[in-house]
């Protein structure tokens, strides 16, 4: 078989190439813009593992994999995209229906938030003295063990929706917080942070979260410490 992965330099596509014998990685960086549809050739193989993502173009993007008529598209999708009515998980979820009516065979893995997305938000709270955390509980993985999930699933027959994938602790994010503070030497004050509206709720009653499939090993202060 032949493998193909868009987003193949970022955080998550670089695992999956790393773990795919012979994969090609595609990203605008090798000169295939999935939302401008420039490149497109490249996408050409057996399998195609689609890990490139955008915040407003994810549909797009996923209409331009299928364009290639991959035989077995792997699609990187998000624990809670059903649940949660972010701007962003409306796009993933909507990206899954387009892929899942598509006829193309697939598999569709949702994770949860990565670790690098838990670090990436406490530096940015990190910058106050006063440093304000969502009221709600995290399950972040490690990319490295979703990319070899994905890898699996791409050298496997298409199963349609795969089970998800979580890390191996579910914490309020101010735990989290103090995990990184701990790691990073900072002192702050923590301040939980309650908001109104769905997207709170949602989050607040697990919608993010996997419990039952909470089979990532390295946790986040793993990931901190290197």
């Amino acid at each position: 078989m032949t493998f193909a992965v868009t987003g193949g330099t970022g955080a998550l596509g670089r695992h999956v190439v790393a773990a795919l014998p012979g994969a090609r990685s595609v990203s605008r960086s090798s000169g295939t813009d999935l939302v401008r549809g420039k490149g497109l050739g490249a996408l050409r193989a057996d399998v195609v593992v689609h890990c490139a993502t955008s915040f407003r173009h994810e549909v797009d993007m996923a209409r331009a994999v299928l364009a290639s008529k991959p035989a077995h598209l792997v699609y990187i999708s998000i624990v809670g995209c059903n649940e949660v009515p972010l701007p962003y998980y409306k796009q993933k979820l909507a990206a899954e229906r387009l892929i899942i009516n598509s006829g193309t065979p697939y598999t569709i893995l949702r994770a949860t938030q990565f670790h690098s997305l838990l670090r990436k938000m406490f530096d940015n709270l990190s910058k106050l003295p006063l440093m304000l955390v969502p009221a709600f509980r995290f399950q972040p993985i490690d990319e490295a063990e979703v990319g070899l999930e994905l890898a699996a699933l791409a050298q496997s027959a298409p199963t349609g929706l795969a089970p998800e994938m979580g890390g191996p602790e579910v914490r309020e994010a101010a735990d989290f917080a103090r995990t990184y503070l701990a790691a990073t030497g900072k002192k702050r004050t923590l301040v939980p942070l309650k908001t109104p509206g769905a997207t709170y709720r949602a989050y607040r009653a697990g919608g993010n979260l996997t419990p039952g499939r909470a089979v990532g090993t390295r946790t986040f202060a793993d990931y901190l410490t290197g």
